[in-house]
């Protein structure tokens, strides 16, 4: 797969599904903390390094929480519930963007380092494509500032 970013658009009624746990069952829990540990590092000196906290030990617990975040949702134990308390896990990641200024580039940088790493990932291809498929639609929802319309366009 090329791993295409396909376009978000305002408005979008975004349908997506939890990755397949044959993603979590092929990692195990050390490999997805491994996966998760390398993106954000990735992301640490990406062009949207500015949404994570500076300070490098606010940022490795932010990349704690993220990571069991995303061994949950791959269909790992429940260990992101239990710091929430019951909130609904995509709800709530939706939610925790609104704090910033998502653009259309920033989720391409966002989507673009993932590529890299999945790309690396020694995994059955059909694994990573529903994963990607996952990544690629449920980002479109926290995209929160879209370009501005002409007005000279009918």
């Amino acid at each position: 797969m090329s791993y295409e970013i396909t376009k978000a658009v305002k408005d979008e009624d975004v349908k997506f599904k939890s990755p397949d746990p044959a993603f979590y069952n092929a990692l195990g829990y050390d490999g997805m903390q491994e996966l998760m540990y390398k993106f954000y590092d990735r992301i640490y000196d990406s062009d949207i390094a500015h949404f994570f906290p500076q300070d490098h030990e606010e940022f490795e617990e932010v990349k704690k929480k993220n990571t069991k975040f995303f061994i949950q949702i791959c269909g790992g134990p429940s260990i992101y519930d239990e710091e929430m308390k019951g909130k609904d896990l995509d709800q709530y990641m939706i939610d925790i963007h609104k704090d910033f200024s998502i653009y259309l580039k920033s989720r391409d940088e966002w989507l673009g380092t993932f590529r890299t790493v999945l790309e690396e990932l020694e995994i059955e291809q059909k694994i990573k494509d529903d994963f990607w498929d996952y990544l690629d639609k449920f980002s479109k929802l926290t995209v929160n500032k879209w370009p501005k319309e002409s007005a000279y366009i009918n």
